[in-house]
């Protein structure tokens, strides 16, 4: 059983990507089953939109990204005609690759709500880095996340060496990448590649609480979290603690902030608005 979104969905032009808001959370959908959710450059596009959109909707305070069928997502569609043109030229490869699997990634990673992957299927290539690329992974016991770039000759894309090595460490990352076996839910699971591992028929409501406990947080601190790490691993302690301190100057101007030492003092839980 695929983890599904809320009743009633607003549905994409094509229905490929199906969208909801629900309880402050957007719940995004790749709703393609037959062909294990693989990537069409139209579905991609929808992703980074809806993602973008997020960021700038103050309604929303979380994300999840989901699937319907057996699959998350297959990769990209490599069986469609744009992806082999007749003729390339020299920039062809590396531009579709920075405007596409790239700009996909980063849209997850630069998303300023938190963002939560509820992987119910196969994810694989750029569909496991779709997955990986987000704040917090819970998966189905039948998930399964390959690094397929191997099978095809292919070297990773998406920010795959970017995001491993950074999740489980150099060597880890070279034997998931060097031999593109599949990794269980399980074993994703024990190489902190994925926050928990769920009954299928729990994935939705395990999703769904976790989504809805972290729309009703200080939506700007969580951000400003989210934005530390994700550039911690990457800059030295001076920069690091230099931006710390900026972001804590900032969060202290939210009125998230204020209520959150607000109810300290008084000794109440907090009520925060996103704000």
């Amino acid at each position: 059983m695929s983890a599904s979104p809320p009743e009633h969905p607003e549905k994409s032009r094509d229905s490929l990507i199906l969208h909801a808001t629900d309880n402050a959370v957007s719940w995004i959908t790749l709703n393609r089953p037959e062909a294990m959710n693989a990537l069409t450059p139209d579905q991609r596009d929808r992703l980074v939109q809806l993602l973008a959109d997020a960021s700038a909707d103050p309604a929303v305070r979380a994300v999840v990204i989901t699937a319907t069928g057996r699959g998350f997502c297959a990769g990209a569609d490599l069986r469609g005609g744009a992806a082999r043109p007749a003729e390339r030229v020299a920039g062809d490869v590396a531009r579709t690759i920075r405007l596409g699997a790239q700009r996909l990634v980063a849209a997850v990673l630069d998303c300023e709500k938190p963002v939560l992957a509820a992987v119910n299927g196969t994810a694989a290539g750029i569909g496991a880095h779709l997955a990986l690329a987000c704040d917090l992974v819970l998966a189905a016991e039948e998930a399964r996340f390959i690094e397929v770039f191997v099978r095809r000759g292919l070297v990773p894309d998406g920010g795959g060496a970017y995001l491993l090595p950074r999740l489980i460490g150099p060597q880890r990352a070279k034997e998931l990448m060097f031999f593109g076996d599949a990794l269980t839910a399980a074993d994703a699971e024990r190489l902190g590649l994925v926050n928990r591992v769920v009954p299928a028929a729990d994935l939705e409501k395990t999703a769904r609480e976790w989504a809805e406990r972290l729309a009703a947080g200080p939506t700007r601190a969580l951000a400003l979290t989210k934005h530390l790490v994700n550039t911690s691993l990457g800059t030295d302690r001076a920069t690091a603690f230099a931006a710390e301190a900026a972001a804590q100057e900032i969060n202290m101007t939210t009125a998230d902030a204020q209520e959150g030492v607000a109810s300290f003092v008084e000794r109440r839980a907090p009520r925060f608005e996103g704000r």
